[in-house]
């Protein structure tokens, strides 16, 4: 670490070399493309060619910013340290600040929790007052967000404000991972990464049976903000951050003037010579778009602030800014040109097919020869230098998605007080072909242009062979891509269920009218789950239940009902589970809304990972270093119950046996004894009863208020493995 820069790491030699070698083939291509220019149409092979720029241009500026990321290690929180957290909300739904403010109050590090009601709502004021936090309101709503935030700086006085949209969850460790950045008292703020619980949001991707859970936002937060942070140029988003009040106080509070203050109050405190930082760990959990109409929205209003900052602030002419600040917000603005870039792309084989006008004159070898390397080269920089955070097909099917979008969001620099506004999430399908619309153009008009474009060749030879061929592939490469979107839009629109459930096994323990059943619950939520077990031949959709679930803060009692039954596949008169829906009293929703949105558990419990192998890495590896996989990864959980000699039963989760190793897990809530024999019995219709069994301890996860602790069973291995649950058949099949 030096003075002026943190510790960081350098992208990897080869990842370097080939960087060096995209450089060279770039300039050899553009180059050799500038005297290709088809002087009969000037303009449609002139835009084509500056897209083409544009493009290089922005690679470059790409390459910039991830060149080092930063190493973040927080220092201690010191004690008595005055916090102010701030939850702004609007029009939010009751439930849904409930569980942020829930979680906002049981951070460590003492704070006062304040819950900004800009919709004046009583039902807000009501659960303010339930919940034990402070509560303000004004009479207007002047300034939106930044407003709102502006008149709780004015009634607090903590030396720093914590600043928590209505949605986002923290761990109980935000602040104790946070705070002790600001012993150095030039920082201004720290920013963690805005991570979301619900997997299964429009912007996140995961394929069935795999571990690799992507989200469109994963480059950004995983790679972009940590290599801006190597500059003191990563930026305020809004949420999941700490500021210092004195800081604000500096630049006259969040700034205003624009629809994105945080954007605009960074690039003010940047220029009055604060620091950031970002610290890269996932403190806090919000909600991702679910469906198409807020993900544009979004985009849309992130894209018109970005314009409106630029207009009011200027960028590369704003006094303050270090150059190397100058060009990390210019790359972040210019990022919402690519809409227009990627508009020409996916039309300008449309306009070839119909009208025999080719961009560029020059023969099929001597094309291939410069733009293959370079087209290639393009593509593989993108997935190095986002060390496996890029996904290349996910991220040119969400080009596809926002395109429009992004383009229209630029308009905003010419026309500041141009509006956009987007139907509320869980909106009909119906209303989704307006978002669509953009999607469907480009299908429709790429795939009638490949018949027309043989057509006209056929009869009128306005183009040669080559040419004709070249846009055919052009036009259907598009054309998948943009009906790849749909398909996967008409998919996300008809999920819909009212809550997400988080795919986490627990044990559960339940009575059927004196009938009790020890089993594994996941597919949870505040309200449902589904259990599987060893049922009563009695229980039917409808059956009512009571029992309780294992929480790491101990039992929860639950009473609910069977809403349908899981079978066995082949033998469907044998149930093996059930879906249901149950309740618990007040101080019991509060424990289990605490304990699903407060934490990571289930990317922890079922090994997901967001990054994937890149070809270097793979080919690689001891130079280029991959993604950690995680030894949980694609495996099942069962409840069990382990006991031993003057110990009362532990309540635990045992895998089946790791594929490649044989290894057999144990996770639980609760440090269990090693190296002493420990009976298991399994809780599941197939089980063959109890095996003795001893652990080895592994790790011990912190998941922010709760430990996860993980167990090898590392002797009698074949006895254990007896001891599952369901099959992998009888799991898959529910």
């Amino acid at each position: 670490m030096t003075a002026d820069h943190p510790r960081s790491t350098l992208l990897e030699a080869p990842r370097r070399a080939l960087v060096y070698v995209f450089f060279a083939a770039s300039l050899w291509y553009l180059w050799w493309r500038a005297g290709t220019l088809n002087r009969d149409t000037p303009i449609f092979s002139g835009v084509i060619y500056a897209a083409e720029l544009f493009g290089f241009v922005t690679s470059l500026l790409h390459i910039f910013m991830c060149w080092r990321l930063t190493d973040r290690k927080a220092p201690p929180a010191r004690p008595g340290i005055g916090v102010d957290v701030l939850i702004p909300t609007y029009n939010e739904s009751v439930a849904l600040v409930r569980k942020t403010v829930l979680a906002a109050q049981a951070m460590d590090y003492p704070h006062r929790t304040w819950l900004l009601d800009d919709g004046r709502r009583p039902e807000m004021r009501r659960l303010a007052q339930e919940l034990g936090c402070d509560y303000l309101t004004r009479s207007d709503n002047a300034h939106a967000k930044a407003g709102n935030l502006n008149h709780a700086l004015a009634h607090s006085s903590g030396e720093l404000v914590v600043v928590f949209d209505a949605d986002h969850a923290p761990r109980r460790d935000f602040l104790t991972k946070t705070l002790g950045y600001f012993d150095d008292p030039a920082v201004a703020f720290v920013q963690t990464p805005q991570d979301y619980y619900n997997l299964d949001s429009y912007q996140h991707r995961q394929r069935r049976n795999e571990s690799a859970v992507w989200t469109e936002q994963a480059l950004f937060f995983h790679v972009i903000q940590r290599g801006k942070d190597f500059w003191n140029a990563a930026f305020f988003c809004g949420s999941c951050a700490v500021v210092r009040r004195s800081a604000l106080e500096r630049i006259g509070g969040f700034a205003t003037g624009t629809v994105t203050e945080d954007l605009h109050t960074s690039i003010r405190l940047h220029a009055c010579g604060f620091k950031s930082i970002y610290h890269a760990e996932p403190l806090a959990f919000g909600i991702a778009p679910e469906s198409i109409e807020p993900f544009i929205g979004q985009r849309v209003r992130w894209g018109q602030g970005a314009m409106h900052v630029w207009r009011k602030e200027g960028i590369l002419s704003h006094r303050g800014l270090s150059w190397a600040q100058r060009i990390n917000y210019l790359a972040s603005v210019l990022t919402y040109f690519d809409g227009w870039q990627k508009g020409v792309f996916y039309f300008a084989p449309v306009v070839v097919l119909l009208t025999g006008s080719l961009p560029l004159l020059a023969t099929t070898p001597q094309f291939l020869l410069h733009f293959l390397p370079y087209y290639i080269l393009t593509f593989w920089v993108f997935e190095e230098v986002g060390r496996g955070y890029g996904r290349t097909l996910f991220i040119e099917q969400y080009n596809v998605a926002r395109f429009a979008a992004f383009a229209w969001a630029t308009l905003a620099w010419i026309f500041p007080r141009m509006k956009f506004k987007v139907t509320a999430k869980g909106s009909v399908a119906g209303r989704a072909l307006r978002f669509t619309a953009p999607q469907w153009s480009v299908a429709s008009f790429n795939v009638l242009a490949i018949p027309a474009g043989i057509a006209l060749y056929l009869h009128a030879h306005t183009l040669p062979l080559e040419g004709v061929v070249a846009n055919i592939v052009w036009a259907a490469a598009n054309a998948a891509l943009a009906l790849s979107v749909l398909a996967y839009t008409s998919v996300a629109q008809k999920r819909k269920r009212a809550h997400y459930r988080f795919p986490i096994p627990l044990p559960v323990q339940l009575d059927f009218h004196g009938s009790p059943v020890r089993g594994t619950v996941d597919d949870l939520s505040g309200h449902g789950l589904r259990f599987y077990g060893d049922l009563p031949d009695f229980v039917r959709p409808g059956s009512e239940f009571s029992g309780q679930l294992s929480l790491p803060d101990g039992p929860l009692s639950i009473s609910g009902q069977v809403r349908n039954l899981t079978t066995m596949p082949d033998h469907p008169a044998v149930a093996i589970g059930f879906g249901g829906t149950f309740s618990t009293h007040a101080p019991g929703e509060q424990r289990l809304e605490r304990f699903l949105f407060g934490s990571a558990l289930q990317w922890r419990i079922n090994g997901y990972r967001d990054q994937i192998d890149t070809p270097l890495s793979w080919l690689l590896p001891q130079q280029v270093p991959g993604p950690e996989r995680s030894p949980f990864a694609n495996l099942h959980w069962n409840a069990v119950q382990l006991s031993s000699p003057g110990r009362l039963p532990a309540q635990a989760l045992a895998s089946a046996p790791d594929l490649y190793s044989g290894t057999c897990w144990i996770l639980s809530f609760t440090a269990l004894p090693e190296r002493q024999d420990l009976l298991m019995e399994s809780s599941a219709r197939m089980s063959s009863g109890g095996r003795v069994m001893q652990l080895s301890r592994v790790a011990v996860y912190e998941e922010g208020g709760f430990n996860l602790f993980a167990y090898r069973v590392w002797s009698d291995l074949d006895r254990t493995v007896e001891v599952e649950s369901i099959s992998d058949d009888q799991r898959t099949a529910a």
